[in-house]
């Protein structure tokens, strides 16, 4: 989506009338003050030509002399103000210009938000609609079946309690895509990470349980500590478990390796599942992005959020996440975050 060109024309204007108005004045300025400067310097010379005049027996009326000098002046004035009108005209086009481009490119952060803003709001509608339209779908049936037995209408109230808790689920989902960064960020504490990495397996043990698929922690140091939220961090590694869970067959491991580079501390999730085709890559991250059938077609479906979360929450902690995969080989995420001290 692109915006209006009004804007950008409007920002340009803004900018022009900003350097055109400093340099008119400094114009005028320097008009004044060479228009004094000759004045003053043809005034002194004028004088010492009556005087070499006198002297020489040559008596030129000063009255002369004088006129000679204000036709010098007027025609320095009026060369001065043509320069300066020229550069001035210079300086507008060359304004014009890289005011437009200025302009862009300070519209164009807001021009990306708006459009994001555009694009969450029309997938949380969407998403938000599809519940909402099963649970007065079946009530209306309901409604119109004038012989609707107890069982009918148990089995009614479990499906709507059912797309209940998908609404639920899905404004937990949208509520955490729109935590404050700066509320956040103001509760960052030194953190271990492997504490948080151990914290958010216990959380998703049960289903790793359910599939049979065994987590295999490494650790090429004993102690990984960060800056950051100790909530959030944990709900972070929580969604990649619970994604590399998701899309791995049963009986199958997820490696999870913790080390550093001396500056940052580096977490490895690796599963052995379906993988992502290179097509999907680059959109993973996205809200509300799911991947094609064949990735989801044996996995409950979700809202595409999960990873959007993940995400923000690394760059909040001035993490990087990024994701390796291939079908059928399954896939890695590596996070990276800046250490809060040196491991000993």
């Amino acid at each position: 989506m692109k915006l209006h060109r009004s804007p950008y024309l409007r920002l340009t204007l803004f900018y022009v009338l900003i350097v055109m108005t400093i340099s008119v004045l400094f114009s005028i300025v320097i008009f004044n003050l060479s228009s004094k400067e000759l004045d003053s310097g043809l005034g002194r010379q004028s004088r010492v030509i009556w005087s070499l005049g006198q002297n020489n027996g040559m008596m030129t009326p000063f009255a002369d002399i004088d006129q000679i000098r204000q036709n010098q002046l007027d025609e320095s004035e009026d060369n001065l103000r043509d320069n300066l009108i020229y550069w001035n005209l210079i300086i507008l086009i060359l304004s014009s210009v890289l005011s437009y481009f200025l302009a862009k490119t300070s519209m164009r952060p807001i021009e990306d938000a708006l459009y994001s803003q555009n694009c969450f709001t029309a997938d949380a509608s969407h998403e938000l609609r599809t519940p909402l339209t099963v649970m007065k779908t079946e009530i209306e049936v309901a409604l119109r079946d004038k012989e609707i037995d107890l069982a009918s209408a148990r089995k009614l109230l479990e499906s709507n309690l059912e797309e209940i808790g998908k609404l639920e689920s899905l404004s937990n989902a949208l509520l955490k895509v729109a935590r404050s960064r700066e509320s956040v960020m103001a509760d960052f504490t030194k953190t271990s990470l492997s504490d948080i990495v151990l914290e958010a397996y216990d959380k998703v043990e049960s289903l790793a349980k359910q599939k049979s698929i065994k987590f295999d922690f490494k650790s090429t140091t004993k102690e990984l500590s960060v800056n950051g939220d100790a909530i959030s961090l944990k709900e972070l590694f929580i969604i990649l478990f619970d994604n590399a869970i998701k899309y791995s067959d049963e009986n199958s491991k997820v490696e999870v390796n913790l080390s550093t580079d001396k500056k940052n501390a580096l977490v490895s999730i690796k599963d052995h599942g379906v993988g992502i085709k290179a097509s999907d890559l680059p959109y993973i991250f996205n809200r509300f992005y799911r991947a094609d059938n064949s990735r989801t077609k044996n996995v409950s479906g979700g809202y595409g959020l999960g990873l959007s979360i993940a995400r923000n929450i690394a760059e909040m902690h001035n993490g990087i996440i990024v994701v390796e995969s291939q079908p059928g080989q399954g896939s890695e995420f590596k996070i990276t975050f800046p250490l809060a001290h040196l491991p000993k």
